[in-house]
């Protein structure tokens, strides 16, 4: 898969993982994983550019005598999620296309 298509729809992901409810990272992971392959080493990435972005606010909560960081999805991360859901429309009328050519 093209790099720069991953890197987008995993953003998505990660919003949409943490849109229901603020989450940390191990979370976030373990909730994306049964969809798409990501690693922390990917993820944290992910998250520093949504938060530069302004898509996702962190803040800290001790847990277990450590401090844990949530990621809590803005009103501009959730129209980054329904922006791609609209683009992604268009996406799929292609590859309906692409596939039935290719069927035949």
């Amino acid at each position: 898969m093209d790099a720069q298509l991953k890197r987008g729809l995993l953003e998505i992901c990660v919003l949409t993982a943490i849109k229901k409810e603020d989450s940390y990272g191990y979370k976030i992971i373990k909730d994306i994983s049964p969809y798409v392959e990501i690693s922390e080493s990917t993820l944290y990435p992910i998250l520093k550019r949504l938060e530069a972005s302004g898509c996702i606010t962190v803040y800290t909560v001790e847990h277990n005598s450590r401090l844990r960081k949530y990621y809590k999805i803005t009103e501009s991360g959730i129209n980054k999620i329904y922006e791609f859901l609209e683009e992604w429309k268009s996406v799929m009328k292609a590859y309906d296309f692409i596939k039935e050519e290719y069927d035949e």
